[in-house]
């Protein structure tokens, strides 16, 4: 799929992915810093992506890991600096929310540590019963 909105374009379309660009993101990012190319593009395979362009050039990015059915994980999701205050990070989430092949599932969840005031305006909040959920974290993957 692929929305247009002034200049700016955002699409689902892997292949038009600039790995380049999602790659250089992410080793500046607080959460993907030392996460090899190798897994950056392996993770990118076996997801749901959105790249945000200005034109051509790509200025932002977010993956969707899910079976389309009852789970979703928003993931990796930026703006590029320079494209900030543009209202791309909402409208790039509008885009995701309302993906056709991302309708009717139970559940969703993200982790963010300085976004929660975008992602609350989409329905998310922090976690009901946290006791209940548990994870199995490697910093070293």
């Amino acid at each position: 799929m692929e929305w247009t909105k002034d200049k700016f374009i955002i699409s689902d379309d892997a292949s038009r992915l600039d790995l380049d660009v999602v790659c250089d993101f992410l080793s500046r990012s607080y959460w993907a810093d030392k996460r090899p190319r190798r897994v950056i593009e392996k993770s990118i395979l076996h997801s749901l992506n959105f790249g945000v362009y200005d034109a051509e050039r790509q200025i932002g990015f977010s993956r969707v890991v899910t079976d389309f059915a009852v789970f979703a994980y928003l993931c990796d999701v930026f703006i590029h600096e320079g494209y900030r205050g543009n209202s791309l990070g909402k409208w790039m989430m509008e885009c995701i929310m309302s993906h056709p092949d991302l309708q009717g599932l139970r559940r969703w969840c993200l982790v963010t540590r300085d976004a929660h005031g975008l992602y609350s305006q989409f329905g998310f909040s922090e976690l009901d019963g946290p006791s209940r959920w548990m994870e199995k974290f490697d910093s070293t993957a």
